[in-house]
């Protein structure tokens, strides 16, 4: 036997695991990527939080402290009614009662 005989199979091992580094590597680094990314992330959370509710502000504007107080009324008024039909069948005076609470201003 000669002495190429031995060398050619280290060789080739050595190309092998070479090249299965080199694949690893290619399947590591976009998990790399993400994970720098996610990490990023998590530590400018308070500035992405900032940025996103000043867009949906410029989307949404807040309502009016007016206009708030009014649509609570009308909920309320809407409850009361709904409450008034639930028992107008059993209770109609209760439910006349309750249509009157809920004409009021």
């Amino acid at each position: 036997m000669s002495l190429f005989a031995f060398a050619l199979p280290a060789e080739i091992a050595l190309f092998d695991a070479s090249a299965l580094l080199a694949a690893a590597a290619a399947a590591l680094r976009p998990l790399l990527g993400l994970g720098a990314l996610a990490t990023l992330m998590v530590y400018f959370k308070p500035l992405w939080m900032g940025v996103l509710r000043a867009a949906l502000m410029l989307i949404k504007p807040r309502k009016s402290l007016d206009q708030r107080i009014a649509r609570s009324k009308f909920n309320g008024q809407q409850l009361v009614r709904r409450m008034a039909n639930d028992h107008a069948h059993s209770q109609p005076s209760l439910a006349a009662e309750l249509r009157l609470l809920a004409g009021r201003d």
